[in-house]
């Protein structure tokens, strides 16, 4: 919120000046969502914001009547419900109009809880109603409170995975979850009513998103995935500590597998290797998956290098679909198809699986191997394999292809600070220098390469240049060696 009546969300600006403003058609629906949010109300400084967020509270109430426009949908309701008790536990003042206010949306919410979408959508239900059942303490509050924390014991096994990772396997998605969680406990400390959520969960889920971060802190884009829409690792591991929960051990070298969620952490002292062997999700909740099987990201000298392509829009738009599918992420196409059919804004029709995973240390480094079954669906029934070999300075990739096809090729996004150093299109030799000038060799051997032009989005409604390598295969196999350090 940048003044009394103008908003900044998804990095688009707007000004709200009269009721029908909350349900512009013209008006894409995410950012109405985050318009009825109100999340600015208990953001840094909001203190001195506080006139126009009592305001805006009171302009909410007369401008969205019971039941009308997105403001009462399931969602932005739970969210709004939260931060509105929580701006009043921290000195705001709720008129009594807006406290009959909370109690009305709490009672629509309780009728329409989304069991039909489940997955985070359910699970922000249910922090709204044990917020509420909380804040409300007398007799219709503890009916909220008893429900919401019947959801919340029913969902967490089923939502948070053995190896600590949501089930929904994004990245942005389980730093929201991991953020309510901690909420839910911390109301539970404020009042009295014991410990809300078990040590052991936080703890695997804490150590499951630092394992899927870069060495910046910064989330790795796999699936729906973007920055600033979460808090940061370092926020929430703050947040943690906080409430007490212990500080969290730094990640050794080696491998690491998140063996559950189907991703695999490589670290040495230079290099951050994240591969994706991972399913598409929970079989009846694809909504956030995107088409990067075998995809992967990599770091060097803390340093992004290569980057899947991100998340700037949702919807059911061209780029939307252009975002979730193959073409999109670091790994490869066949005949221009999707290793998982991403359809519309949030479906998935057939959907790869991940078989034949092997991994092994091996002298110097670290080897993985799988494949998946994504593209059997076309006339050739193509498998795709690939194997990643990392040593100290250099990592190997080899792709191989079962069955005949027209054209298959590989992609390499570069994080837009990499810079181009000098190309050899009849070698397939790239030479590249890091933000900070480390150099770093590409070498192509069985396919032609080309290098375009490409975006990254690393924000919703934001779109860098950067460069993509696509090397085309000329046969059925093609090796990537990527080198630094003294070997460059």
């Amino acid at each position: 919120m940048v003044a009394k009546d103008a908003f900044v969300f998804l990095n688009e600006s707007r000004t709200i000046t009269t009721g029908a403003g909350w349900n512009d058609a013209a008006v894409e629906k995410l950012w109405l969502y985050n318009l009825h949010y109100f999340d600015d109300i208990n953001a840094e400084s909001a203190v001195t914001r506080r006139e126009w967020h009592t305001s805006l509270i009171e302009r909410w109430i007369e401008e969205n009547p019971p039941g009308y426009g997105n403001g009462w949908e399931s969602y932005p309701s739970s969210l709004r419900i939260v931060n509105w008790i929580k701006w009043a536990m921290n000195g705001g003042k709720l008129s009594p109009r807006a406290i009959a206010s909370l109690a009305i949306q709490i009672r629509f919410l309780c009728d329409r809880l989304e069991f039909h979408l489940l997955g985070n959508h359910l699970l922000a239900n249910a922090k709204a109603l044990i917020f509420a059942g909380a804040f409300f303490e007398q007799d219709e509050g503890g009916v909220w409170l008893s429900k919401g924390l019947a959801i919340l014991r029913r969902e967490i096994p089923e939502q948070i995975l053995a190896d600590g990772g949501h089930f929904e396997r994004s990245p942005m998605y389980h730093g929201i979850i991991l953020e309510d969680l901690l909420d839910i406990e911390n109301i539970g400390k404020a009042f009295g009513l014991g410990a809300m959520i078990k040590a052991e969960t936080i703890g695997n889920m804490r150590s499951w998103l630092e394992a899927m971060c870069h060495p910046d802190g910064g989330i790795s884009f796999f699936n729906d995935a973007a920055f600033g829409i979460s808090s940061s690792l370092t926020e929430l591991n703050r947040y943690a500590e906080k409430l007490k929960f212990p500080v969290q051990k730094a990640l050794p070298n080696g491998v690491l597998r998140l063996a559950e969620s189907g991703y695999i952490r490589l670290q040495t002292n230079d290099v951050v290797l994240l591969v994706d062997t991972a399913p598409i999700g929970p079989a009846y909740l694809p909504g956030h998956a995107h088409a990067d099987t075998l995809s992967f990201e990599l770091s060097l000298y803390d340093q992004r290098v290569m980057v899947n392509s991100g998340t700037s829009c949702y919807g059911s738009g061209l780029e939307r679909l252009r975002q979730r599918g193959s073409a999109a992420h670091n790994t490869l196409i066949i005949d221009g198809q999707d290793s998982s059919e991403v359809w519309g804004g949030f479906r998935v029709a057939r959907r790869a699986k991940v078989t034949s995973l092997r991994m092994s240390e091996v002298d110097d480094g670290y080897f993985i191997r799988a494949s998946h079954d994504g593209y059997r669906r076309l006339s050739g029934r193509n498998i795709h394999a690939r194997s990643w070999l990392l040593n100290n300075d250099s990592l190997v990739i080899e792709d191989d292809v079962t069955g005949m096809f027209t054209v298959a090729e590989i992609r390499f996004y570069l994080h837009p600070d990499v810079e181009i150093n000098e190309v050899d299109v009849s070698a397939g030799t790239v030479s590249l220098r890091l933000p900070r000038g480390e150099m770093v060799e590409v070498v192509i051997q069985g396919g032609d390469l080309l290098l375009e032009q490409a975006t990254w989005h690393p924000k919703f409604g934001v779109a860098t240049p950067n460069f993509c390598l696509v090397a085309s295969l000329t046969g059925t196999k093609i090796k990537t060696l990527i080198r630094w350090g003294e070997s460059v």
